[in-house]
C-alpha cells in the first residue's frame, strides 16, 4: 500500500489534535513538577510513525525508520532521534494510542456484527521453552491450524468492515469467554455472528437476555434448526472477518517473533489496528434487508 505525503499529513493531523487535547486534561491533573525538557519528538509524530509502518512496505521497524522516515520524509518529520531514543519513546505511547483508538478510530455497531479470534504466535513452537520475553504472561493454546504459544486477539466487525471493539487474552483462553465480558459487548445490539466455537446453550440465554442473538453453525451431530433466511444468508458471509484477520497479520504485521518486552508488543498491537481503520478500502458485505417471515433449514 503506497504512502503519499497527503496519507501521511491526514494521520498526523488526526492523531496531533487528539493529542494535544489529551495533554491539557493531563497538564491540568498532575500532581508535581512538570518536566521543562521535552522530547524533541512529539507523541503525534511517534505515533504517526508507528501507524505508517504498518502500511505493510517495509517488514522491519529499523529498516522502515532509518532508511524511510529519516531518508525520504525529512521534510515532514525535520527532528527525528536515534532509533534506540525513538524504541525508549514508541513503548511509552500505549496509553495515548488506547484512548485515540477507542474514541476515534472503532467503527460503530450496524446491526449485524461478527465475531472471531485468532491467535498471535510470538515465537516458534520449537522454542517455547527458551522464550523469556513473555514468560508469565503468554500461554499455549490452540486453533484449527495447531498449537501455537502467545495470544488471542477477539475482534467484532460490522458489516462495513470497520473494527467495532477488540480484545486480547492468553491462548489458552476458550472464545466463549470473551463473549461473557460486559465491557467487550457494550456497542453491540441486534444480531451477533460466529462460527461453532462459540456454540453453548448457556452463551445464548445470556446474551439473549442483553438483547443480543448469538447466531452459529452447528456440528455434525447436532439438529437441523429453524433459522430466518437472512441469517443464515449472512451467516456464510462470515468470511470477511477471516480477510481481515488476514490483512491484520499479512499487511499490519500484528504477529511476528521480534518482540523484545511486553510494552513494544502492546505498542506494536494498537498501532496496527489504528493503521487498519485508517485503510481507505476495508473488506465489506452488501445485504439489502427484506422483510420477510421465511424460515429455513441450517
Amino acid at each position: 500500500m503506497q504512502l503519499t505525503d497527503d496519507k501521511i499529513t491526514e494521520i498526523f493531523y488526526l492523531v496531533d489534535d487528539f493529542c494535544k487535547e489529551f495533554n491539557k486534561f493531563i497538564d491540568t491533573r498532575s500532581i508535581g513538577n512538570i518536566p521543562k525538557k521535552k522530547p524533541i519528538m512529539s507523541s503525534s509524530e511517534i505515533i504517526t510513525i508507528m501507524v505508517l509502518f504498518h502500511y505493510g512496505c517495509f517488514r522491519n521497524i529499523k529498516h522502515f525508520y532509518l532508511f524511510y522516515v529519516q531518508t525520504h520524509c525529512k521534510h515532514l518529520f525535520p527532528r527525528t532521534v536515534s532509533y534506540n531514543r525513538f524504541v525508549e519513546l514508541m513503548q511509552k505511547q500505549s496509553l495515548i494510542m488506547t484512548l485515540f483508538l477507542q474514541m476515534c478510530c472503532l467503527g460503530n455497531c450496524t446491526g449485524i456484527t461478527y465475531v472471531d479470534s485468532t491467535p498471535i504466535r510470538v515465537c516458534n513452537n520449537k522454542r517455547i521453552k527458551r522464550n523469556k520475553v513473555f514468560k508469565g504472561f503468554a500461554a499455549i493454546g490452540k486453533s484449527t491450524v495447531g498449537w501455537f504459544y502467545g495470544f488471542k486477539l477477539h475482534i467484532l466487525l460490522n458489516d462495513k468492515g470497520e473494527i467495532v471493539n477488540f480484545l486480547i487474552t492468553q491462548g489458552n483462553v476458550d472464545d466463549r469467554e470473551a463473549l461473557k465480558d460486559k465491557s467487550f459487548l457494550k456497542k453491540i445490539t441486534d444480531s451477533l455472528y460466529g462460527d461453532k466455537g462459540y456454540i453453548g446453550k448457556k452463551l445464548v440465554e445470556m446474551l439473549f437476555v442483553d438483547g443480543i442473538r448469538l447466531i452459529t453453525g452447528i456440528r455434525n451431530n447436532m439438529k437441523n434448526t429453524l433459522m430466518e433466511l437472512k441469517d443464515k444468508i449472512l451467516l456464510r458471509k462470515r468470511s470477511v472477518i477471516e480477510t481481515v484477520n488476514d490483512e491484520l497479520k499479512n499487511i499490519c504485521q500484528i504477529e511476528h517473533s521480534r518482540h523484545r518486552s511486553i510494552p513494544n508488543f502492546i505498542s506494536n498491537l494498537l498501532s496496527a489496528i489504528i493503521a487498519y481503520c485508517f485503510f481507505p478500502k476495508k473488506p465489506a458485505i452488501k445485504f439489502d434487508v427484506v422483510k420477510s417471515n421465511q424460515l429455513v433449514l441450517f
